[in-house]
């Protein structure tokens, strides 16, 4: 079973999206010391992005991938290459953040990936790495078209739909697992850690993005918020049931 979060662990987290939120409300009141929200912000994604270690950890030590999915890692390296594209002043003005953070971001779910795809059966490493050939295609076709197609204002609104796109299958993607969660009965192939990383990261960039009044940043990460609440709901509710359900076998045998 994934483990559970600790209390300090919980407690560094808190304090580190308190940290970016009030380093955000010092750049909207005015303050000019904005390179503490890039410190923070960069720090707190940093944070995120090392959440699903635990779950490659378990799966080096088994020397396998298990019933766990890889499409959420393969989405979020699409998601933070375009995030990337779409942050740099070539594309948009004064988020340079967004491309900071997953520039950082992008190594390490290409990491992820390329460890998924080292442990996997072979039906799944050919798929993973099918995919991941994929992604860079896709990358390096989104960075000739926005340079060749649009100018500078069209530019940033093609880039930013698909940052959009891309967003919303990144917060979403975690719940292709929700089958097997429900037949199961068990959140045991559901990382708990990447669940809270989405909500976190996504109301965290909904924040920055109405005070930055980007729509492209605060859309797709507000529906990323909900969807990150909604799968850990269902992590709360299948994890309880879980309990239930091993405990149930000794109160018959007591009996």
């Amino acid at each position: 079973m994934i483990p559970p979060v600790s209390t300090s662990a919980f407690y560094a987290i808190c304090s580190e999206a308190a940290g970016v939120a009030d380093s955000l409300l010092l750049e909207k009141n005015g303050g000019t010391n904005s390179s503490i929200v890039t410190f923070k912000g960069n720090l707190f994604a940093l944070g995120l992005f090392i959440s699903p270690i635990p779950t490659f950890k378990r799966i080096a030590k088994n020397r396998s991938t298990e019933q766990f999915s890889g499409l959420p890692y393969v989405y979020s390296l699409l998601n933070c290459l375009i995030c990337f594209w779409y942050g740099l002043p070539c594309v948009a003005h004064g988020v340079i953040l967004i491309a900071t953070v997953n520039s950082i971001g992008a190594i390490f779910q290409l990491v992820y990936v390329v460890l998924f795809i080292k442990y996997a059966d072979k039906t799944n490493k050919l798929k993973m790495a099918g995919l991941l050939i994929l992604v860079f295609c896709a990358f390096v076709l989104i960075i000739c078209v926005s340079l060749e197609l649009f100018d500078n204002g069209r530019r940033q609104m093609f880039v930013g739909y698909l940052n959009v796109a891309s967003l919303i299958s990144m917060f979403a993607s975690p719940l292709f697992i929700i089958n097997l969660v429900i037949r199961t009965r068990s959140v045991e192939f559901m990382p708990f850690y990447l669940s809270l990383s989405t909500f976190l990261m996504s109301i965290s960039f909904f924040a920055y993005g109405m005070l930055k009044h980007d729509f492209f940043v605060y859309m797709p990460n507000g529906i990323g918020t909900i969807l990150g609440v909604i799968q850990l709901l269902l992590y709360a509710y299948y994890s309880r049931k879980s309990r239930e359900d091993c405990r149930l076998p000794l109160l018959v045998s007591c009996e």
